[in-house]
């Protein structure tokens, strides 16, 4: 009987130990990136999402073009159509208030609350083990832009024209 108890006890710690160290990662919105991701001399990233559709592509599902396609799909109200959101605005079902975002930094990124920090995002591992999605190579961005840029309502998709529109390195890297 003490084994069993032991063993329980013993479990039980070790439960509890696993899920204290898990991570919870939590989505915080391009505003939060926007603050070290705006000056020029880290990339300028934040300016040029918000120079580019990714940025909009929330506020177009509330346009006069989207509704024939959405009629198209059988869909009564894009803005709200989780068919439409999924392309248009990633986060609707997992950060509801930053769905208006579009398609932001944490679509591609993942959620920023464990990397977000300073001392954490000047050590590129860090950020990794703290959540930060690293893409090894360009077949690897290339997919995640396939998630949705998949010749959707007949659009083609060239990656490596539009993956120079979007590209967003820090000129030290």
């Amino acid at each position: 009987m003490k084994k069993i108890i032991i063993g329980f006890i013993s479990t039980t710690v070790i439960i509890l130990i696993v899920y204290s160290f898990a991570q919870e990662f939590e989505y915080i919105g391009a505003d939060k990136c926007k603050i070290c991701h705006k000056s020029e001399k880290r990339g300028a990233q934040y300016t040029k999402w918000e120079e580019r559709r990714h940025s909009k592509s929330f506020q177009v599902l509330s346009q006069d073009i989207a509704q024939p396609k959405a009629q198209q799909a059988g869909v009564e109200n894009p803005a709200e159509s989780p068919e439409c959101l999924k392309c248009h605005a990633p986060l609707y079902a997992d950060a509801p208030d930053f769905k208006e975002e579009g398609v932001s930094c944490e679509v591609c990124h993942s959620p920023g609350s464990e990397y977000k920090s300073l001392m954490i995002m000047k050590d590129h591992e860090k950020s990794v083990i703290n959540g930060l999605i690293e893409y090894k190579n360009q077949e690897d961005i290339k997919q995640q832009c396939l998630t949705c840029h998949n010749n959707l309502h007949g659009i083609s998709f060239d990656f490596d024209a539009a993956w120079n529109k979007v590209k967003h390195y820090r000129p030290d890297k």
